[in-house]
């Protein structure tokens, strides 16, 4: 990681940071700090695993330390090579290398085979034939313990037979387990004879058919932690119940001992971060692909436009807590708006136009006027935009009939264009079903912004591009994908019943400046007046960019919602 990235870290004093430290004052693993980063490839990363990411990568590096980047892959039914590319991927766009500290838990399926066998002859660990609905029932209940199995005494030669058997392939799928041998009277259910291998007759996409029995998470997991030597394995509240079961097994089989540290994971309301319904929304191609631009992955987030910076700066926000909360996506809005505030170029766009003709200005004439890039950073320079007699405003921007605070352009009154002249609407030109397809407006000459000639002002101040000039180009609004805090919270309803239909809309002849039209994908914008836009990555081509909308200049959602309150 370069010497930018040394900061992104979670710098609030935080419970695990106080580990750490303690641990470091204590001399604990000779002082090493050594995380990892562990997500299965069955999916595409989402935002709640760049607060992990963060966390993880920017511990290890403050305290000089290594964060190593794992793939739990031990479910060949669900993983594919293009998951792992993508997390390679989104992990490099956020700043983070890992050298050669790239590991997967099917390195280590020898290892976690002969700790199972291990297992089996210290009698902490049988063969069951139970089905899988067996195995649930006798399980028990919270409240009620578990039964044991009538497989739970076999001999050990018996289990190791079975065992091999089981990895030579000689059973189906679903025919026998390992189980380890606790207690089935465990108040904690994960301490009831959980299952450690399961039978998969499937290609795993590293390991290809050497496997046809598979390690659970939990057999994999603290073990992996183990052979790479982890002091801090860092993991969502969802594994505290887990806790018990990775210390028991760490000490069943005499390993290095990692400690396993819970934080609250990020929920987001108005998202869902389900992979299983992430996935849904692909496959029924409710959404383009696991990058569209309304996903909360960081592929999508990264097509949208938002930057590494935002993110980072929204993890910190959100900090690291011991219980479950809910954040409000505005604050991850919010975190965009601040970084790009600094950092994009300002420009013209009118989104839905209406021409506009200046009667009085001279025909034949373009003048070029100056406007600033970046007012937050004055050394980003001006540039000149073109003006002429005809220009393109925003529809919105005219109001025939208008109310009293109406501050924008209107029969008889006065407008200032931006970084132009002081304009009066003088006619009204309407089609055959009475829409409005022109303006007449005359200026005053004497109003041009900067030029210090006059001392008039207005009320109000409106975008636009010149006609002539004009590049065309599609524009995509997009927008929070659902339309209710909380899409999961109605048990009567599929969450996907609350999909926002306004979720994007496309504007194929939008009117911009003609400077974008050599914008590059991935450049950033902020449309005056308008929001925060990117070039598509995806869709767009030379001389062609599709620009999508980041976000809004504010929060119109806060406000929406604080109307709906009041009726």
């Amino acid at each position: 990681m370069d010497k930018s990235q040394e900061n992104n870290t979670i710098k609030a004093t935080n419970f695990i940071r106080e580990i750490i430290e303690e641990d470091l004052r204590s001399n604990k693993h000779n002082g090493r700090v050594h995380t990892r980063f562990p997500p299965e490839p069955n999916g595409y990363l989402h935002i709640g695993h760049a607060k992990s990411i963060f966390l993880n990568f920017g511990l290890a590096n403050e305290y000089n330390g290594h964060c190593n980047l794992r793939f739990d892959d031990t479910n060949p039914t669900k993983e594919e090579q293009e998951y792992v590319d993508s997390i390679k991927e989104d992990l490099r766009w956020l700043g983070f290398e890992w050298g050669d500290r790239e590991y997967y838990a099917s390195d280590y399926f020898d290892t976690l085979y002969e700790y199972a066998v291990k297992l089996i002859k210290n009698g902490k660990a049988y063969i069951d034939s139970l089905s899988a609905d067996q195995i649930r029932e006798y399980r028990g209940t919270p409240t009620e313990p578990g039964k044991e199995s009538p497989c739970r005494d076999r001999s050990v030669g018996d289990n190791l037979k079975l065992f091999e058997e089981m990895k030579n392939g000689k059973y189906k799928e679903g025919e026998h387990v390992l189980r380890a041998k606790i207690d089935m009277s465990s108040p904690n259910l994960n301490l009831r004879d959980p299952v450690l291998y399961r039978i998969l007759h499937k290609h795993h996409h590293r390991t290809k058919d050497k496997w046809c029995i598979y390690p659970m998470y939990d057999m994999a997991h603290g073990q992996s932690d183990s052979i790479e030597r982890i002091t801090h394995s860092l993991c969502t509240l969802e594994f505290e119940n887990h806790r018990p079961l990775y210390d028991w097994l760490i000490n069943e089989l005499e390993i290095f001992p990692p400690r396993q540290i819970e934080f609250a994971r990020l929920n987001l309301n108005y998202t869902i971060m389900s992979k299983r319904k992430l996935l849904q929304l692909v496959n029924e191609k409710s959404v383009d692909g696991w990058d569209d631009p309304r996903m909360p992955t960081i592929s999508g987030l990264r097509r949208r436009g938002y930057t590494p910076e935002s993110i980072k700066n929204f993890s910190e926000a959100v900090g690291i807590a011991k219980r479950e909360n809910i954040i409000d996506v505005s604050l991850l809005e919010f975190s965009v708006r601040e970084d790009l505030n600094k950092k994009a170029q300002r420009v013209m766009a009118v989104l839905n136009p209406i021409k506009v003709t200046i009667t009085n200005y001279p025909e034949n004439k373009t003048e070029e006027l100056e406007a600033v890039n970046n007012p937050e950073d004055l050394a980003t320079g001006k540039r000149k935009i073109p003006f002429g007699k005809e220009i393109f405003i925003e529809e919105n921007d005219f109001m025939e009939n208008p109310p009293r605070k109406f501050f924008r352009l209107s029969p008889g009154k006065e407008v200032r264009l931006r970084y132009g002249y002081i304009v009066k609407c003088i006619e009204v030109i309407k089609d055959i079903h009475g829409k409005i397809i022109e303006l007449k407006c005359t200026y005053d000459p004497e109003t041009k912004s900067g030029s210090g000639k006059s001392d008039k002002k207005v009320k109000g101040t409106i975008h636009w591009v010149s006609s002539e000039h004009a590049f065309e180009a599609e524009v995509k609004l997009y927008d929070r994908l659902f339309t209710v805090p909380d899409p999961e919270s109605d048990p009567g309803k599929e969450f996907k019943e609350f999909i926002n239909p306004e979720s994007l809309i496309a504007l194929k002849n939008c009117k911009l400046e003609p400077s974008l039209k050599d914008a590059k994908p991935g450049d950033r914008f902020q449309f005056e007046r308008l929001g925060y836009f990117c070039v598509d990555i995806k869709n767009s081509s030379e001389g062609k960019p599709v620009f999508n909308r980041i976000v809004s200049l504010r929060d119109s959602w806060a406000k929406i919602n604080k109307s709906k309150g009041k009726n």
